[in-house]
Parts: C-alpha cells; sequence; structure tokens
C-alpha cells in the first residue's frame, strides 16, 4: 500500500491507522500548495480532487475520501473496528459526523477567514465537540479499543490545540492517551509533528 499524505492533514488519521494495525505501507508526501509529489509528481494525475488522503492498494485501486479509506482499513485489519452488530454502522456515523461537520467547521481557520470568522468557527468546533464527547463509551469513541473512528478525531483535536479551541475535558483525556501511543508518535514524528 501506498498512502499520500500532507503533514497534520486529516490524512494523519489513516497515517496512525496503518500503525496501529501493523500493515506494510510506504508514504509519499504532497505538497498541497503546489499539489506535486515529494517526487515531482503531479498528484492531479492519481487523484484529480488534488487532495490528501490517497490510498494506493497492492492491485493499484486507488481510494479516496478519508471516511472511505479509514473504512477499508477496518474492514481489512479488525482490530481497528468496533465489535458488534452495528459496530460498523456507528463507525461510519461518527466518521461521517467527523468529516461533515467537524473537519469542515475548521475551514476559516486553516484558509484565512477573518477574526469574526475564526471566532464563529471556534464556537462551531466547541459545540460540535461537545456533542462528540456526550458519545464517548469509554478510553476511547466506542469503549476500551482504538478505532479508526478515533484516529480521525485525534486530528481534528490536534487542530484544536493549534487553534486554541477549547475541547471537553474526556476529549482532552482521549487526545492525550492517543498522543502517548507508539503509533501516534512513529506517524506525527515522521510527518514532523513533534
Amino acid at each position: 500500500m501506498r498512502l499520500y499524505y500532507a503533514p497534520l492533514a486529516c490524512s494523519l488519521a489513516d497515517h496512525i491507522a496503518l500503525h496501529e494495525a501493523g500493515a506494510e505501507f510506504t508514504l509519499v508526501r504532497v505538497d498541497m500548495r503546489t499539489k506535486q509529489t515529494e517526487s515531482g509528481q503531479d498528484f492531479h494525475q492519481l487523484n484529480a480532487k488534488g487532495y490528501v488522503p490517497t490510498l494506493v492498494l497492492e492491485e493499484g485501486e486507488i481510494l479516496t475520501e478519508n471516511i472511505a479509506v479509514l473504512d477499508w482499513l477496518s474492514s481489512q485489519f479488525e482490530a481497528l473496528a468496533p465489535q458488534g452488530p452495528m459496530g460498523r454502522t456507528r463507525q461510519l456515523e461518527a466518521l461521517a459526523f467527523i468529516s461533515t461537520e467537524i473537519h469542515r467547521a475548521f475551514k476559516p481557520m486553516w484558509h484565512g477567514g477573518t477574526d469574526r470568522d475564526r471566532a464563529k468557527a471556534a464556537a462551531t468546533v466547541i459545540a460540535l465537540l461537545t456533542m462528540m464527547a456526550d458519545s464517548v463509551q469509554g478510553e476511547y469513541l466506542f469503549g476500551d479499543k482504538l478505532s479508526v473512528a478515533d484516529c480521525y478525531l485525534f486530528v481534528m483535536l490536534l487542530w484544536a490545540e493549534r487553534f486554541e479551541v477549547a475541547v471537553p475535558p474526556v476529549l482532552a483525556g482521549l487526545r492525550d492517551r492517543m498522543r502517548a501511543l507508539p503509533s501516534v508518535q512513529r506517524a506525527m514524528a515522521t510527518e514532523g509533528l513533534q
């Protein structure tokens, strides 16, 4: 497998999940401004959308969109998926909320919004993270076992930290527990985030 990523982008979730699963993979860094890979390849030739993550499977199949990549990873590596008859559905529910609500709410902070826009975004992020905190069922979202949804949520919690957005204590605890994991430390070190 080959994961195309950008440091501190949402692709960090996939990077962490791959390490957590013990998967064999290679990394290719993408410059999100120039849309070129570290070798100079035009990233649009691989992914016309021009953003990460992009996961190229051994057979050459290309996966894009974080929800799809993370769902595929959890289907391949059982340790990354919540158990039970509703496990996958609950995980997709969490991934969709993280992607379409929390991730999207950060846009003014990353893309030059005004002070007013950033303040409004911070308030929205706080409200969304508070809703997410209410669904935490243990050490992680679905109990005492990490899932790919925790990996994605962790990235959002790093973004909150970066932009000085307060997070509920239960999520601060989850962030700190994840930060201590070898898989997280390895991914963050590789991406130059430590």
